[in-house]
């Protein structure tokens, strides 16, 4: 452990104003890092050149094109550029959130004699697979993506024991458990809002909602698959989708034609209001089977909703016995509901919200500390240096 303040510069790509769990992760342990007394400094991509100072610290944005297919993602593709920034700000440690555009930044670091962390969001095989790999082939591409990353990087950060797995598979020894987290005070019960919840459903109608991006990787047809289940079966059910993403279009078509009762709200920028639908729904459903934490699913547990999430993802893991595990098919889905459905609803708040309290963000911000081999020191204790700002962009 080091006792001086540590300049921590991160790296992310795929973030955007719209995007959820990685861009609520990387603010919530900014904002820990820096109160522990350390300097986080996180360079993402976006339309144009930026350097804003930030309650999660100093924030850079360098330009970078749209990524076809992905709903407007970004990606950081001048390595010359990102290199010549990372020569001057001079980080301690370098934390990357990216394993497949950023993985050159490993290298970097060697050279420059950085520490380096990467983050593993996703299973590599599990995002392969999901865009449709075969499985065979998309654990061999995963295991030699993941050998060349352990290899590379002095740490490799893993949520969960689930994401934790693909590494020990390849006999991986320099990986670390951090979880991520909740904000248990800003998500609570008290959100449940009898105004917010009576805009999407009736009395006799089970509110379903989902949070998520509307990509191949996250499945999001399930929801309206399992839905449709529940309807033939006589349950009266509706589903409230929070989220945007490149499949839109095609379920907003498949629900007109099949007649669900399905309300797309898209991007949700209202933090507030977005926790009252979290709190006022029955069941969340979280069908991403790539899904190495998923903090949608626990911020409605915190808001004393449970989740049915897929058995093929971390999920089960997070929820524990508060919610459900099913398999990526809407019938395994629809029984899982109604599972939850036949708890009494004091209970099954009860449980999520309890299950959310294992998780909040304290817990997680040390356990990157840990990962950077860096001390709480308070900001009384460490000064921070004084924020360069870039010259080589």
């Amino acid at each position: 452990m080091t006792g001086t303040p540590l300049r921590i510069v991160r790296l992310a790509n795929f973030v955007t104003p719209a995007s959820g769990g990685l861009r609520t992760a990387l603010r919530e342990l900014g904002r820990g890092l820096r109160a522990a007394g350390h300097e986080p400094v996180l360079v993402v991509p976006g339309e144009r050149h930026t350097d804003r100072d930030t309650e999660q610290g100093r924030v850079i944005t360098l330009p970078g094109p749209v990524l076809p297919g992905t709903g407007g993602y970004r990606v950081l593709a001048d390595r010359r550029r990102l290199a010549a920034l990372l020569e001057h700000l001079a980080p301690d440690r370098l934390e990357v959130s990216d394993r497949t555009t950023l993985r050159w930044t490993g290298r970097w670091a060697r050279r420059a004699r950085v520490p380096a962390v990467m983050v593993s969001h996703e299973t590599a095989d599990g995002v392969l697979g999901a865009w449709g790999l075969p499985e065979r082939l998309a654990r061999r591409t995963a295991d030699a993506l993941n050998t060349r990353t352990a290899h590379v990087y002095a740490r490799v950060v893993c949520t969960t024991e689930f994401a934790e797995r693909e590494f020990v598979r390849i006999g991986a020894r320099n990986v670390v458990r951090a979880p991520l987290g909740v904000d248990l005070t800003e998500r609570h019960p008290a959100l449940r809002d009898p105004g917010a919840r009576a805009l999407h459903a009736r009395g006799d109608e089970a509110l379903l909602v989902m949070c998520s991006r509307l990509s191949v990787e996250k499945r999001p047809g399930t929801a309206l698959d399992a839905l449709e289940v529940l309807l033939r079966r006589g349950r009266r059910a509706v589903l409230v989708v929070a989220g945007d993403g490149p499949l839109r279009a095609r379920l907003e078509h498949r629900a007109r034609v099949r007649g669900l009762p399905v309300t797309f709200l898209g991007h949700v920028a209202d933090r507030a209001y977005l926790g009252a639908l979290q709190a006022s729904a029955d069941v969340c459903l979280a069908p991403g089977p790539a899904e190495t934490f998923g903090l949608a699913a626990l911020e409605a547990m915190a808001c004393g909703t449970p989740a049915v999430a897929s058995a093929s993802s971390a999920l089960p893991e997070v929820l524990g016995s508060a919610g459900v595990a099913a398999a990526d098919r809407g019938e395994a889905f629809a029984d899982a509901v109604e599972l939850l459905l036949a708890r009494s609803e004091s209970e099954r708040r009860e449980a999520a919200r309890a299950r959310a309290e294992c998780f909040g963000w304290g817990a997680a911000v040390e356990a990157f500390l840990a990962a950077h081999d860096a001390e709480v020191l308070g900001r009384a204790d460490a000064p921070v240096r004084p924020a360069t700002r870039e010259g080589a962009a």
